[in-house]
């Protein structure tokens, strides 16, 4: 058991891996969208978010191989299905980091309004994506130190955002609690599908509890308190974006920025603007790594065809690198960070849905395997978790909805052209199970 996770290491890298850019750009759009009933949305995603991570939770302890997602649903719906969600894996971190390079011209365009300019948005949109992909084909590794310095670059601000803020509240912001008096029909939908982009990456907690010292017994209480933090300090943020800027919070695009500089003058612009700037180049260089590593992993796994594992002499996956930059370019330049935002949430329920799925169908053909956890109350927590997300894609523009499942029709040639592919590599996993 030694050098596992304890209970307190997992709920720091859980936190770590949900707070990222959509906490500093996004609550202005909720504002937008619902007033100062965002508030509300925040506690209905936190729910949401944690049915779907125990969900996770339960599938995980079913499985010893690699793949996540990919291997629930191929084990509990067949090849195809496992290949969908397989093919969408890689096409989810694709539109992440198109998001995040979106939300870096953002916050860089709100910190200096010269950059906010069309010809600079897009200037720093391609520099930023082509400039990582080159780094990454010539094997420039990043050193450790970056991740430590991202992760304090963007915890500080927000708490000292909100143990600023507090004292700055002004309760005649909080009404009405609806823009203009009354609720808007499809608004609360229309908000939560956006926010919940800043709840995403809580995948990383059940990954990582396979490396804890008692995930049985710590699973669950990680989750609900890493979920519980988060929600916490994204309900404080909200809390304090609206209370000390009222009506403004729906137009401005740097919402945290604004009301900090409000609050404390221009160094308050400067603190939580550099934050941000740092959080989301930060992860923008780990997805410029992770993201070609996902299609090498699936055409290594027969999901993709095998040109998109072939490396070069230093070991980069450079066919994957030319490919997801081709394709995070087009995104990015195309769309506003909360549209891509938006497109990236309903593009995660292509993985989310048939995870939640399989529960119930592992209960019923592998009743007896042992689980090291088991999601609690039943089918409860599952059923509402499906039933609550097909609600929210329900809520999605049709426009988000094809462009976040689009790829599911794509991936249908991709099946039969990778077929015979699949099953060479399935006859070698055998054959060397079979040998052990």
């Amino acid at each position: 058991m030694k050098g596992r996770f304890g209970f307190l290491s997992i709920v720091l890298f859980g936190i770590n891996a949900i707070v990222g850019s959509g906490i500093f750009l996004l609550p202005n759009t909720a504002m937008k969208l619902i007033g100062p009933a965002s508030l509300l949305v925040f506690v209905f995603d936190m729910f949401l978010v944690v049915s779907i991570a125990l969900c996770f939770a339960e599938d995980a302890s079913l499985f010893k191989q690699n793949g996540g997602p990919y291997v629930y649903a191929k084990a509990a719906f067949g090849d195809f299905v496992g290949y969908e969600v397989g093919f969408i894996i890689w096409v989810i971190s694709i539109i992440a980091w198109a998001t995040m390079a979106a939300g870096l011209a953002t916050a860089l365009g709100a910190f200096w309004p010269v950059l906010a300019k069309p010809v600079w948005h897009a200037t720093i949109i391609t520099v930023l994506l082509v400039g990582l992909g080159v780094i990454n084909i010539l094997g420039v590794s990043v050193t450790k130190w970056l991740n430590n310095v991202v992760t304090v670059a963007k915890i500080i601000p927000l708490v000292l955002f909100v143990a600023i803020g507090l004292f700055f509240l002004h309760a005649g912001n909080f009404t009405p609690f609806f823009p203009h008096g009354h609720y808007v029909a499809g608004s609360f939908g229309q908000a939560a599908i956006v926010m919940f982009y800043a709840f995403t990456g809580f995948e990383a907690i059940v990954i990582a509890a396979e490396d804890m010292k008692n995930p049985q017994h710590d699973v669950p209480r990680a989750i609900i308190t890493v979920m519980g933090i988060v929600a916490l300090l994204y309900f404080l943020i909200q809390t304090v974006s609206i209370g000390v800027l009222g009506t403004k919070l729906a137009t401005t695009t740097a919402p945290m920025q604004e009301a900090l500089t409000q609050i404390i003058g221009p160094v308050g612009k400067y603190i939580i603007g550099a934050g941000t700037i740092i959080s989301i180049t930060g992860i923008s260089v780990a997805q410029s790594f992770t993201v070609p590593r996902s299609g090498q992993a699936m055409a290594d796994n027969g999901v993709m065809p095998k040109i998109v594992g072939r490396v070069n002499h230093r070991g980069v996956p450079y066919v994957a690198v030319i490919i997801s930059v081709a394709l995070a370019l087009p995104l990015a330049l195309t769309g506003t960070f909360s549209t891509l935002a938006a497109i990236s949430v309903v593009s995660r329920f292509a993985q989310y849905v048939p995870t939640i799925i399989a529960v119930l169908v592992f209960r019923r053909t592998r009743p007896d395997q042992p689980r090291s956890f088991k999601v609690p109350f039943g089918p409860v927590i599952p059923v509402i978790a499906i039933l609550v997300s097909c609600w929210l894609l329900a809520q999605a523009k049709p426009i988000n909805l094809f462009w976040g499942l689009g790829a599911l029709l794509v991936a249908v040639p991709f099946y039969f052209l990778t077929k015979k592919n699949r099953q060479e590599i399935e006859a070698q996993q055998k054959n060397e199970n079979q040998k052990l």
